[in-house]
């Protein structure tokens, strides 16, 4: 308890130092549990885009907590989908996506934009970072210290319950194999896909709904899952709905739809 205490009042003290804020809120643990303490102790607005690529229970999420908690929300549309880099779906499409975010928040206030990243973000390939410094995006929990158990700890301090054990909420745009074009139609089969599902099996803590050269894959943790069967027949007939290829299921993989450069 102490420690969590300690990391809090760490990045208490970053929050004072930065304020007034606007925090892009994606949904996720780290950027809601990031402006949860920031509402309660400084000058903060919370940003927070609407776009194909963004699950809608993410969404939900975000309106819900914001309503609850009485939080300013901003709601925009990053533009992402305007943006040919982006749409071509790079190996470096997250700098495009927050390129496009960073630069929409720009023109809604003069805040100092925050986001959620933390210390273990740091160890991955995120071009998103390139796009924060280059808008001069603060990493307040970052700056303090914090990476992402402790992080979850500090959710269950603060009774987020539906925060502290939230599984990784990436964008719908990761599920599509590096060198496919983003497309909007993509991005709302994968997350009617996501959302059916979980309602099938609500206890599968990772499930993706991935878009690769192969045709459609789902991801579950174990394909030792009892769901597994009814999991497959729904896909398979989904696909054939929408003229897709369904190419089965897989044990999950993190970040299996990204295609690294060769060497």
């Amino acid at each position: 308890m102490n420690e969590i205490k300690a990391a809090l009042d760490r990045l208490e003290t970053v929050l004072y130092r930065h304020a007034p804020l606007a925090v892009a809120v994606s949904g996720g643990v780290d950027s809601m549990t990031l402006a949860h303490v920031a509402a309660r102790n400084v000058d903060v607005v919370m940003v927070h885009a609407v776009s194909p690529a963004v699950p809608t229970a993410a969404t939900r999420r975000v309106r819900a907590h914001a309503a609850h908690a009485g939080w300013t929300l901003l709601e925009t549309d990053a533009g992402e989908f305007a943006d040919e880099q982006y749409l071509n779906n790079p190996i470096n499409r997250c700098y495009f996506c927050k390129n496009n975010l960073y630069a929409r928040i720009a023109g809604l206030t003069e805040r100092n934009i925050a986001s959620g990243a933390n210390l273990d973000d740091l160890q991955d390939f995120r071009p998103g970072l390139i796009a924060a410094d280059e808008h001069r995006v603060i990493h307040p929990l970052v700056e303090a210290g914090i990476d992402k158990k402790t992080l979850r700890a500090i959710a269950a301090h603060l009774g987020l319950n539906d925060l502290s054990d939230l599984p990784a909420q990436p964008c719908l745009a990761s599920r599509v194999e590096t060198g496919i074009a983003i497309s909007a139609d993509d991005m709302t089969f994968v997350d009617a896909m996501e959302v059916a599902l979980h309602k099938m099996a609500p206890y599968l803590t990772t499930l993706r709904c991935r878009i690769l050269k192969r045709g459609v894959v789902i991801e579950i943790d174990s394909l030792n899952d009892p769901a597994l069967p009814a999991i497959r027949t729904y896909t398979a007939a989904a696909c054939a709905k929408d003229g897709r290829h369904f190419a089965g299921v897989l044990p999950y993989r993190r970040g299996a739809a990204f295609v690294p450069p060769p060497g």
